[in-house]
Formats: structure tokens, C-alpha cells, sequence
């Protein structure tokens, strides 16, 4: 028998075992068997309107206990559990750029183990000496594909092969290039921050518009998979990969959204989680809607005066050192700003402008705009606010968001309002916030609860998971909320251990401490931060 039939064999034993698990109904990736029963829905879809988000919720979609409870050990028991080194590993074939790569048969739901089946694709960056690896280390770097990001920049991750075979495992509706694992919807997702451009009631409904498209062209792409991009099937999708590698706990990296994954996994399986780090995440924790916008509101404006304090320090920053949120706050008062022949700057577009350039690598670029439109052409600081048209096709990565996160999105009037309340927070720059974090699920059915909503999860025992938290980070920080972790704070933004591998960082404090982690399972103590070293190099 071989290697590929193994791992099939293993996989269709897994589907009985999950069936008592009862988590969000739907799929998982592409057109897996039962698209003609989709086809059926979709004419119905046609004739009678929107079709619903989920057609139910996961359990403990008012708090993580149940879901916990229903779900502990489930996957790791239909793959094997305590006898998961006896699991056959996936046939890996080399597939270029240093990578082997191998397909995992899973549920589409699995809530369903018996109804259809899905593939997701893995990649392995072996180990640099095999002999003495310390195992596999799963890594999921969130939006986008993660195969294909590491091909890109392989130094993402690549220093970890000192000691793991590094497993990089793509979420439902991603894949390796030329995959038929990698969803492609028809209509990209519209750029949100077209909206802090044009408010107003007519805007908010064709943006509306836009955003529904694209939401049905996902769903036509993905058929029955479609309601199963969900963090909730990643987590067990996370725990069948760990099984069939014959490993007994999960160890794992995941930055920006793969780190919403590793928190739903501690949550999910408890008993096998390893040695996690985390950073970069949205706040999965937080189910106030209006307590996460303000979060982020806040972490902008805390972003602004970090600009500041980095131009003033920074040797040769064009706006000397002047302080920059005095030379914003003046910009404001003379608008509308020259920006060449028949073209003005109004105050909303030189406040998108800045926000937009608010990125820690844009800070060189924002600071040369800014002084230009301080000497009269404001022209290139109005160009940071340009939105272009998304060019299909989409990914699913708007949907993965709002089945996970979103409830009814607020009317027009509504964020009006909530603005005019993060003005008195962030009334600078951070109150922006707002309007582009609701429009990513506006359009959307309404009324339809996500799949798997925010929630505090409940005590847990076993390994820590560290969580690097960046203090330029515009996400809610989410680690306070999530037991058993421990908290790295650092000078830089979001998804830095990555970039401090791709600016070939090799010895900072950051990468050092997370290291020392997942190799020898020493955290840093209690309070430890790290410096800003990725701005340092600015």
C-alpha cells in the first residue's frame, strides 16, 4: 500500500470518529462532491434573494465552554490520539524553491465526517539537518496564501529549519500556485478605505452592492464549501495535520489571521496544543463590536505620535523637528490644500492620506509628503489616499473574516454616530477606524449570527502560548483575554518576526526570545518588551 493511500485510508477512519462534533454547518474549500445540490440552492438564491451566511452557529457561539467541551480531543482521537505515531506521514514530493509539498484529505464539515471531502495543501521546508530536528513546526501566516508568501520571501521562516521541519499549512479556500485548493472568486473584494474618501448614505449602499457581489461570487465558486471558511474547520483541519505527521502536540506559528487560528485551536483542543507563538491577530476575544473598533482607534492614534517621535529622532526626516501631529493639525486648519493645477485637498482626503501612511514602512514617504504640502504641493500626500479598483480574481479572505466575526453591520447613521464617539478617543487620526473596519462585511446577509463568533475563552491548562503584541499594531490586542498566555510586547507592528526575517534580522530581541521558545519552551518573563528594531531601520 502506499503513502498516499495510507493518509486517505487514515482520513476516511477520522470522518465517524468527528461525528458527534457539532461546529458551524458548511464546507471547507472548493468545489467538493454535493456541487450539484449547490447548483439546486443556487437557482433558489436567484429566484428568492440572498442566501444566508451559516446555516447554523458553532457551538458556543455565546461563550467558548461548549465548544470546547464537544470538541476536545476530537480530531486527535479520528486520526489516532495517543497512537498518532503510528500514522503514515503524506507523500511529500518536491515542488521547487526548496519545498515538498503533499495534499491532506479532510471533511468539508466537520460536523458532517461522513458527507463530502476536501484536500488542503501542505508545504514542508525540511529541516537543514535532518538527524537532529526537533520535529515539525506548523506555520500559517495568515491573509493569503501562505505557500506562496513563503516562496516569495522564504526568509519569512526559513531560520526555523535550524531546528523543525517547518510545515506550512494553507487554510480552507488557499493554496500552492496552480492548486485547485486556491479559491478564486469571480469579483474581488472593493478596497473598504474608498469609504473614508466618500461618506454618506449614497456610498455606504453601492459600496454595499459591491461587497454583496463579491460575496456571491465566493459563494458560486466555493458550492457547498462555502460555509465552512471558518476558523472553527481550520483548527480541526490544524489538529488532522498534526495527527497524520505523527506528532503529539501542535506546535505552531501563526501571524496576522493565522493567528486567529492558533487561538481557536488552544481553545478546540486543549490537550495537544504544544508550544505556540502568535502575533499579529485581529481580537477574537472582544464581541463587542463597537469595543474592538475602538480599540483600533485608539492603537491608530498611538501610531501617529510614534511617526512623530521616529521623525524627530530620525537624521534627515523632512520635517526636521517639527513636531509632525502639530504640522497635521496645521495642514488641517489650511485646507482645501494646493495639489497642482485645478486640484484641491479637502480634509477628508488629507486625513485618509495620513492614515494611510501611517504603515510604519510608508513613514519615509509620509514625511517627505507632509513637508511638501507644509511648502504648498500637496500633491503626493493626496496620491497616498488613492484607492485603485481590486483586480479580480478575489480570495476568500473577506469571507473567512465575517464568518468569524461580524455581526449586522450598523446603518450609514449609525457609524456616523460611533465616529462622532471615537472622536472624543481618537480625535485625531484613530477615529477613522471605524468606517473602514465595518464596511469589510458590509452587503452581507444581515441578521445571520457568524459562524464562529468572538468570544472569551475559558480557563485551560498546558503549554503557554506566547503572543508577540506590537505597540504600532492597529489590531485589538487580544492576549490579556486568552488563558494561558504570555505576553512579548515589542516596539514594532504587526507581523514583525516575519519581516525581521526578511530584513535579515537575525539576532534581535524579538526573534531571539521567540525562539528560545519554541525550542527550549523557556518564555520570557513576566513584562519583558522588546525595542523597535524594523523601524530602527528606517
Amino acid at each position: 500500500m502506499g503513502k498516499a493511500q495510507r493518509v486517505t485510508i487514515l482520513a476516511t477512519a477520522a470522518l465517524a470518529a468527528a461525528a458527534a462534533v457539532s461546529p458551524a454547518a458548511g464546507g471547507a474549500s472548493l468545489k467538493a462532491a454535493g456541487a450539484g445540490a449547490h447548483a439546486e440552492s443556487g437557482r433558489a438564491h436567484a429566484e428568492s434573494g440572498r442566501a444566508p451566511v451559516a446555516s447554523g452557529r458553532a457551538p458556543g457561539a455565546s461563550g467558548g465552554r461548549a465548544v470546547r467541551t464537544a470538541a476536545r480531543g476530537s480530531t486527535a482521537r479520528a486520526f489516532g490520539g495517543g497512537g498518532a505515531a503510528a500514522l503514515s506521514l503524506p507523500p511529500w514530493l518536491d515542488c521547487g524553491d526548496g519545498l515538498q509539498c503533499a495534499k491532506l484529505p479532510v471533511p468539508v464539515d466537520w460536523s458532517a465526517p461522513d458527507g463530502p471531502r476536501t484536500e488542503i495543501d501542505l508545504a514542508r521546508m525540511p529541516a537543514r539537518d535532518p538527524g537532529r530536528t526537533l520535529g515539525a513546526l506548523m506555520v500559517n501566516l495568515g491573509d493569503g496564501s501562505t505557500i506562496q508568501a513563503v516562496r516569495a520571501r522564504p526568509d519569512t521562516v526559513s531560520e526555523l529549519t535550524r531546528w523543525f521541519d517547518v510545515v506550512l499549512v494553507e487554510a480552507r479556500g488557499f493554496g500552492d500556485r496552480g492548486s485547485a485548493a486556491m479559491l478564486a472568486c469571480p469579483v474581488a473584494q472593493p478596497d473598504p478605505r474608498r469609504l473614508l474618501l466618500a461618506p454618506g448614505e449614497r456610498a455606504w449602499r453601492r459600496y454595499a452592492r459591491d461587497n454583496a457581489a463579491y460575496d456571491d461570487s465566493c459563494r458560486a465558486a466555493a458550492g457547498p464549501a462555502y460555509d465552512g471558511l471558518a476558523s472553527w474547520q481550520v483548527a480541526h483541519d490544524l489538529d488532522a495535520v498534526r495527527a497524520a505527521l505523527g506528532e503529539p502536540r501542535l506546535r505552531y506559528l501563526g501571524s496576522s489571521y493565522g493567528a486567529v487560528y492558533g487561538k481557536a485551536y488552544l481553545e478546540l483542543f486543549p490537550d495537544t496544543a504544544g508550544r505556540m507563538y502568535l502575533e499579529g491577530g485581529p481580537d477574537h476575544t472582544e464581541a463587542g463590536l463597537e469595543r474592538r473598533v475602538t480599540a483600533q482607534a485608539r492603537a491608530a492614534e498611538r501610531r501617529l505620535f510614534a511617526f512623530r517621535d521616529w521623525c524627530r529622532a530620525r537624521r534627515g526626516c523632512p520635517l526636521g523637528h517639527d513636531d509632525a501631529v502639530a504640522v497635521l493639525a496645521d495642514l488641517r486648519r489650511r485646507t482645501p490644500l494646493n495639489a497642482g493645477p485645478g486640484h484641491l485637498v479637502k480634509t477628508r482626503r488629507l486625513l485618509a492620506a495620513v492614515y494611510a501612511g501611517l504603515v510604519p514602512e510608508r513613514w519615509p514617504q509620509l514625511a517627505q509628503a507632509m513637508s511638501a504640502a507644509r511648502e504648498g504641493d500637496a500633491a503626493a500626500l493626496a496620491a497616498m489616499a488613492d484607492v485603485a479598483a481590486p483586480a479580480p480574481p478575489g480570495t476568500v479572505t473577506g469571507i473567512l473574516y465575517c464568518h468569524d466575526f461580524v455581526p449586522d453591520v450598523p446603518s450609514d447613521p449609525l457609524v456616523h454616530a460611533m465616529e462622532a464617539r471615537l472622536r472624543k478617543v481618537a480625535p485625531r487620526i484613530g477615529w477613522l477606524a471605524a468606517r473602514q473596519e465595518l464596511a469589510r462585511c458590509l452587503g452581507l446577509p444581515r441578521g445571520v449570527a457568524p459562524s464562529w463568533p468572538p468570544h472569551a475563552p475559558g480557563p485551560r491548562n498546558g503549554p503557554r502560548a506566547l503572543v508577540g503584541i506590537g505597540r504600532l499594531d492597529v489590531a485589538a490586542h487580544p492576549a490579556p483575554r486568552i488563558p494561558g498566555t504570555r505576553v512579548l510586547w515589542h516596539g514594532d507592528g504587526s507581523g514583525a518576526y516575519l519581516l525581521q526575517g526578511v530584513s535579515r534580522l537575525r539576532a534581535t530581541c524579538l526573534r531571539t526570545r521567540v525562539h528560545n521558545y519554541l525550542v527550549n519552551g523557556v518564555l520570557p518573563e513576566r513584562g519583558a518588551s522588546c525595542p523597535a528594531e524594523l523601524t530602527a531601520t528606517l
